[in-house]
């Protein structure tokens, strides 16, 4: 018998379990395990290493001890971030994955004896600050046995802000700026500039943003973002930039540097409708063009058109610093006249290496006086471009050079007989009508202003209603509905000014129109 015990497998031998020779030689199947009586409570229960049930066990272990059951979590009001130690602020949202990871960082060291089963939010109230999430561990306690045990730890939200926020209510704590100049009398540039900066959203991360006399100024926290902007003014318009930075303090303990970086940014003095000359060379290589052209648009280039061919050509920002031309006149400067005689060309020769034409205008010739002169019977022949356009009778806007007294170093140096009497620029419609009829708006950057002209308004209104004529140019940007404003409809008002489709207008989305009010009840069906 003691030998036949010897060959006992090991599990036999080590059971705290009685096991006869007997039942080992009946097999497997007849073998049962018997209870035992907990040492504390004395109930039967199965055997386990400790001898005791689970009641009593629990009463003796509590393996979540160490663990606190209730932490805080620092929550930003303003950017409704959320605080990483040490100093990450990230964006979750409630009962999200990313909110779970945060909040069980929080818990990483003091869990670290216990295992980590599952972990999942329990419901409260959104308003209520407190986030309550239940775990369940694992943890092996008294002679090898593995306790299993579930709890709940809330999370109380606290309120801070973050430095990005302390920057933005400080508004002059800055690390670095963009100054957007154009030495121009018009802005018409910047005011397309605003409505591309608002539709890609490029102006969120800005502390402050300070218009002034030639120029917007951009304030940021961060070089990066300040970066970003350079980034997009490079891409929307023609320019160059150039970045410098001044040393505010620096720790020789640490070996750190604090900077204040500035970046300078100077947009081509060229806006739409103004009337420029070309150097020889470079209307030479834009296909021959003439040297006195229209710019009809200003996008990331520069769109001319020769106002006796028709040409068209595009000069980027690299071109024009290369070889740069100046503006010969402002729309100040622009007269009104009225067409005397038209005539459509309709048959017209390219010289010798020429290129691209504009299929969207006419050429034509025509006889205009100016309407300050009607008495003086004085009339001047031009050719133009608005020749799909302009009627016996109508007015339209133009530059006189047989009367302007101009200082240009490429204009003076042409042939006399090459130079227009009057290059007309668009025509004229009645504002008053337009504004009445006009049903849509646009969105506008909140900005400091600091010396402002009182001419902005009338810039303004030039700007919509070059919108309203320039399909190509309001693509780019978002018109809204302007829903508060009926607009006036009449069989006298039509006189062929172009307007806005319903199509191309977006719904001005805002807080008001689902609740009525600002903090009224939500209104239901």
């Amino acid at each position: 018998m003691q030998a036949l015990s010897e060959k006992l497998p090991r599990f036999i031998r080590n059971n705290y379990a009685t096991f006869t020779i007997m039942e080992y030689m009946q097999g497997p199947a007849t073998c049962s395990q018997g209870n035992i009586l907990c040492c504390t409570c004395g109930i039967p229960i199965p055997p386990n290493p400790a001898n005791m049930c689970v009641s009593c066990l629990r009463t003796q272990v509590d393996i979540s001890d160490g663990i606190p059951k209730q932490v805080s979590v620092h929550f930003c009001k303003q950017c409704e971030r959320y605080l990483q130690p040490p100093s990450t602020w990230v964006q979750c949202a409630l009962e999200s994955r990313e909110l779970l990871a945060l909040c069980l960082k929080k818990l990483k060291g003091s869990m670290s004896k216990v295992r980590l089963i599952d972990a999942g939010f329990l419901w409260t109230e959104p308003h209520s600050k407190r986030i309550k999430m239940k775990l369940t561990i694992q943890k092996e306690v008294m002679n090898g046995a593995i306790l299993q045990q579930v709890f709940v730890v809330e999370f109380v939200i606290q309120s801070q802000m973050c430095d990005d926020c302390h920057r933005v209510e400080a508004k002059d704590y800055w690390k670095a700026v963009v100054q957007v100049r154009q030495k121009t009398v018009h802005k018409k540039t910047f005011y397309y500039l605003e409505q591309l900066i608002l539709k890609h959203k490029v102006h969120q991360n800005t502390l402050r943003i300070k218009e002034i006399h030639e120029g917007i100024d951009f304030y940021y926290g961060s070089k990066q973002h300040a970066q970003k902007m350079v980034d997009f003014l490079q891409c929307t318009v023609p320019c160059r930039s150039k970045a410098s930075q001044r040393l505010i303090s620096h720790d020789v303990h640490s070996n750190t540097y604090n900077y204040k970086s500035t970046f300078s940014v100077e947009i081509v003095p060229v806006c739409k409708d103004n009337v420029v000359c070309l150097s020889p060379r470079l209307a030479q290589s834009l296909g021959n063009m003439g040297q006195v052209c229209v710019c009809v648009r200003v996008t990331s280039t520069i769109h001319l058109i020769d106002p006796n061919t028709l040409q068209i050509a595009e000069v980027d920002g690299n071109t024009y610093w290369r070889h740069p031309f100046n503006s010969l006149c402002n729309p100040r400067q622009l007269e009104e006249f009225i067409v005397m005689d038209i005539d459509i060309i309709r048959d017209q020769k390219q010289k010798a290496g020429a290129g691209l034409r504009s299929n969207k205008h006419t050429l034509a010739e025509v006889w205009v006086q100016k309407t300050s002169e009607m008495d003086m019977g004085q009339q001047y022949h031009c050719r133009t471009f608005l020749g799909h356009l302009l009627n016996i009778g109508d007015l339209v806007l133009g530059f006189d050079f047989a009367n302007a007294n101009i200082n240009d170093e490429f204009l003076n140096k042409m042939n006399p007989h090459h130079v227009p009497d009057v290059v007309l620029i668009k025509k004229s419609y009645d504002r008053n009508k337009r504004v009445k009829r006009r049903n849509w708006k646009l969105k506008e950057m909140d900005k400091d202003r600091e010396g402002m002209d009182t001419d902005d308004e009338r810039q303004y209104q030039d700007f919509l209603e070059d919108l309203e004529e320039d399909e190509a140019l309001r693509k780019n940007i978002n018109v809204f509905r302007d829903a508060s404003k009926i607009p006036v409809e009449s069989d006298t008002d039509d006189d062929g000014a172009p307007r806005i489709s319903l199509m191309e207008m977006l719904e001005d989305l805002s807080l008001n129109d689902a609740t009525g009010s600002e903090g009224a009840d939500m209104m239901t069906d």
